[in-house]
């Protein structure tokens, strides 16, 4: 069964998006310039814009289907969204910031979540691991740096138990130094938890540590689709 099966298109205005990915791929990296199409390709899986045509499927889910009529709201499709600004609650410090990911069903009945059957407490306890969050727990978030602001997104994100994590320029706002490390997180998080990724970047050298297949997008059409070596080039000889 495939992680992604996409098949849609999205008409906004004169410019005109289309998809079609059907793949295995544990990262999946969309690629190309600014205006290509890759906020808006995650937006739509994200359940934040409406395809005029098509079919959006994740780990098996039919979360969108215009022939079928399904289109199922953001808040239900158990995917993990961390958009390019990180919008964190400033009235509230790290530990509740990343606890609201949540789903209130899961933490009223303490529930079993798919990914390695984790508890509640237990997945919160191991993203917080993962994350290097554990000294940051009783800061307020005004008081954070963008590396930091950044993993807490991830973890609020993750808290939710997804089917799929979408990172729409994570590194933005991060310096080199603590780049490595939330990749390295990333990694785990792909690895250990089995959470898939759709990660955009316009770094090659992010997309080469995280992702085992990339789209390239240019004026809402993919122009090239395969592995990192395959479309990027022999990998960089610097290590980011």
């Amino acid at each position: 069964m495939p992680v992604f099966d996409l098949d849609f298109s999205v008409a906004q205005g004169a410019f005109a998006l289309d998809i079609t990915e059907r793949s295995e791929a544990r990262a999946l990296a969309l690629f190309g310039p600014s205006g290509s199409g890759k906020t808006t390709a995650v937006e739509a899986i994200a359940g934040l814009r409406t395809p005029s045509r098509g079919t959006i499927a994740i780990a098996g889910h039919v979360v969108f289907s215009r022939d079928r009529h399904v289109d199922v709201p953001a808040r239900a499709r158990r995917v993990g969204y961390v958009p390019q600004d990180v919008l964190l609650f400033p009235h509230l410090d790290v530990r509740r910031n990343v606890m609201y990911g949540a789903r209130r069903g899961d933490a009223d009945r303490g529930s079993r979540i798919a990914h390695g059957g984790l508890r509640i407490a237990d997945r919160g306890s191991r993203i917080v691991e993962l994350l290097e969050l554990d000294a940051l727990m009783e800061r307020r978030v005004t008081s954070l740096s963008g590396g930091e602001r950044q993993r807490v997104a991830l973890a609020r994100a993750l808290m939710s138990g997804p089917d799929v994590l979408l990172l729409d320029e994570p590194m933005a706002a991060v310096d080199l130094p603590r780049r490595r490390r939330i990749l390295d997180a990333l990694v785990k998080i792909r690895d250990e938890l089995k959470v898939p990724l759709v990660y955009v970047a316009h770094s090659p050298e992010e997309i080469e540590r995280i992702a085992d297949r990339v789209l390239v997008l240019d004026n809402g059409r993919i122009t090239a689709a395969g592995s990192p070596g395959e479309v990027l080039g022999p990998p960089l000889l610097f290590d980011l």
